[in-house]
């Protein structure tokens, strides 16, 4: 009997840890992800840079389009305050958003980005911006938020880029307190067993 109930204690053991380690790893996978993405520009990512453009300014100019959207459950008007810009590569390049929160109560919000073509995001390198922070907004307030950004001269060696000379930036923010995050941005989540 003492044989039994030590293996059943081993095994409630191990399936504590086991699942401990689910659940610090689903929420370490968020960022994770994050941060392979932003460093390797997958999935029309742009990278982030910690310093500005460093390289020679040369080459063709790329049309750099902005758009902004809002999840239906945020209460917020999202907008970019340029609606395009013209960039040569290795230019630093400065763009603006306005977040206006149309509700009566304070809002913290979550911003995510893509860029189109996805081919592109690689090259596409933001110096700094608003992502991936939670955003406070009091009832009715606005605010202007910067991205600071350039395209890596290393696309006018990528063949696969010849045909590209427009570029979309895209934000679309979440309510970041919304349960549903991890979905809602196709995420990866902890299921708990039945």
């Amino acid at each position: 009997m003492k044989t039994t109930h030590g293996a059943r204690r081993m095994t409630t053991t191990l399936v504590l840890i086991l699942l401990f380690a689910m659940t610090v790893l689903a929420f370490a996978s968020v960022p994770l992800y994050r941060i392979f993405c932003q460093k390797t520009g997958y999935g029309g990512t742009p990278k982030i840079v910690a310093q500005g453009a460093t390289h020679i300014v040369e080459g063709r100019p790329f049309k750099v389009r902005f758009a902004a959207n809002t999840h239906r459950d945020l209460p917020w008007k999202f907008k970019p305050l340029q609606l395009e810009m013209e960039v040569l590569p290795g230019q630093n390049g400065l763009a603006f958003y306005q977040v206006t929160n149309r509700s009566q109560k304070s809002f913290v919000g979550i911003a995510t980005y893509n860029v189109t073509p996805e081919k592109a995001g690689k090259y596409f390198n933001k110096i700094d911006c608003f992502c991936f922070e939670e955003q406070t907004l009091p009832a009715g307030q606005v605010i202007d938020m910067p991205v600071q950004f350039f395209i890596d001269p290393a696309i006018a060696k990528d063949p696969k880029l010849k045909d590209v000379h427009t570029i979309t930036l895209s934000y679309t923010f979440f309510h970041a307190k919304d349960p549903n995050i991890p979905a809602i941005l196709g995420l990866p989540t902890l299921r708990r067993p039945h």
